[in-house]
């Protein structure tokens, strides 16, 4: 297993032998030790390798990952899995702002609680927090899951698409275009997947609400000015 000490290697280097891994690599477990808040940890990988971070991460660590597995053994920073493809990061700390932002696929979990604008203009990522989440999440939420054991906070789901959302907890608010909805049988199983997959097996999916978009703001409308 490849372990790269930061105090001893610049991120630079380790991003560059990360991107150069032909695609028969055997070396598919790497651990970063002393990530101390580096921002763009990891990006922009393309292989399905294992990544351990040993620390606290800084900006947009992880992000456009593809294929590959990331685990932060402790917070992130603004922008984690930002526009995520594929794969999977492991937040097992708390998230700053705007995590899993415009991802389109791929799942990303945070074990802590998740800042303001969790999962905006999210494409199809799944995004798990067993945590709270600030407000604004899932801003023009486009596609894919948010799935929140907390509360959330204002203006969830402002101007949402078709992204779906469930909440075990309190809702502060919810944003333009957003409402709550019924949750049928195909929809709990779906988010039985989701839990399962963030290791939630004993979470039961009858605590848990549905939002998603009223579908008012589509179109242009005069009446509905106010709401744009």
């Amino acid at each position: 297993m490849p372990v790269v000490d930061l105090a001893n290697t610049t991120k630079r280097e380790l991003n560059a032998q990360l991107h150069a891994l032909p695609a028969d690599t055997n070396e598919t477990l790497w651990r970063i030790e002393s990530p101390g808040g580096a921002h763009a940890l990891a990006v922009g990988l393309n292989l399905p390798v294992t990544i351990e971070i040993a620390g606290h991460a800084g900006y947009y660590c992880a992000g456009m990952n593809a294929h590959a597995s990331v685990t932060i053994e402790g917070n992130a920073g603004v922008g984690v899995a930002e526009n995520m493809m594929s794969g999977k990061v492991h937040v097992k700390g708390d998230a700053s702002q705007s995590a899993g932002a415009t991802a389109q696929g791929g799942l990303l979990v945070i074990d802590g609680d998740a800042s303001a604008r969790c999962g905006i203009s999210m494409k199809g990522v799944d995004i798990v927090v067993k945590g709270s989440i600030g407000p604004m999440s899932a801003f023009m939420g486009q596609s894919g899951n948010l799935v929140v054991l907390g509360d959330a906070g204002d203006a969830l789901g402002d101007s949402i698409y078709e992204a779906r959302l469930f909440v075990r907890g309190t809702v502060k608010s919810l944003g333009a275009d957003c409402i709550e909805k019924e949750m049928r049988e195909e929809h709990k199983a779906d988010l039985r997947k989701l839990l399962d997959a963030a290791d939630l097996a004993n979470v039961s999916t009858d605590e848990f609400k549905r939002y998603g978009s009223a579908r008012t703001l589509y179109n242009f409308h005069v009446d509905n000015a106010a709401a744009y």
